[in-house]
């Protein structure tokens, strides 16, 4: 007999969602209506704060802390996707936006972090695991040099961040951390297609345009040219978080069977307008 209070829905697969923000809570209830969740962010009180609200909106939800910047916390929570038989489906939303940090810390957190996800619960993946890293549209404004992009493709290599500092220069900014950072990611999805097709799985990025959370006010207020941003995008308005979680909630399904190794835009046209401006 099921124990009263605890929520228990026997049978559920397991939906991992790193981050803890808004994005990632809004795509945590949607995911929560056919998983058990793992939720997983760097600070513990926030997180406890997180999971105790799916938990009273009825969702099976447990918490990991983890700064996905630390290999061993990354593997700690690798443990915890095991010791529960693997993982059905993956959500990595957490990231920094430029004004979050300077260029080391989002390069660290945006694309090592992502990086060191990725490794550590692939073995845990199979047949029909599905995972989605939400990237950005600034992964699409314009690829680096080649020696650049080289590098950017090992983030996981002993001395990443100084060789690519040391190659950038006094051009290693926080905006271009972010938009390096997420280019990488997108392409870290494509190169493990082939790693994670062999275990029956799948790897999507989504790259979403300007969407109505609070890391994205922060940059309206800081970035003015957001606003021009918002004028080019066709729909004429912001993205919401629910439908970055519509976006994410069918990539991760049966329905989205045979998409991987690609990234998604969700961005309201904004990609097509500014190629065709």
């Amino acid at each position: 007999m099921p124990t009263p209070g605890t929520n228990e829905r026997p049978g559920l697969g397991l939906a991992v969602v790193v981050g803890a923000g808004g994005m990632g809570m809004a795509i945590a209830r949607r995911l929560g209506q056919h998983h058990r969740l793992l939720l997983a962010d760097r600070d513990a009180a926030h997180l406890d704060r997180q999971v105790a609200a799916l938990h009273a909106e009825g969702h099976v939800a447990t918490g990991s802390v983890c700064d996905i910047t630390k290999a061993e916390d990354v593997g700690a929570l690798a443990e915890r996707v095991g010791q529960q038989g693997g993982f059905q489906a993956l959500a990595h939303v957490a990231g920094l936006s430029p004004s979050m940090g300077d260029w080391a810390a989002i390069m660290s957190v945006n694309l090592v972090g992502a990086a060191l996800v990725e490794r550590a619960l692939l073995p845990h993946a199979g047949s029909f695991t599905a995972a989605v890293f939400i990237s950005s549209l600034a992964a699409h404004i314009g690829p680096p040099a080649p020696d650049v992009l080289a590098l950017l493709d090992q983030p996981l290599d002993s001395g990443f961040l100084p060789a690519l500092a040391g190659k950038l220069g006094d051009a290693a900014t926080s905006q271009l951390a972010y938009q390096h950072s997420k280019l990488a990611l997108n392409r870290l999805c494509v190169r493990g297609a082939a790693s994670w097709g062999r275990r029956g799985a799948r790897i999507i990025s989504v790259s979403p345009g300007l969407i109505a959370t609070p890391m994205g006010a922060l940059e309206f207020s800081r970035q003015p040219m957001k606003y021009q941003l918002l004028q080019k995008t066709p729909l004429q308005r912001e993205g919401t978080m629910i439908e970055i979680a519509d976006a994410v909630e069918f990539l991760l399904s049966s329905k989205a069977s045979f998409i991987s190794g690609i990234d998604v835009l969700v961005d309201g046209g904004l990609a097509a307008a500014m190629r065709g401006s």
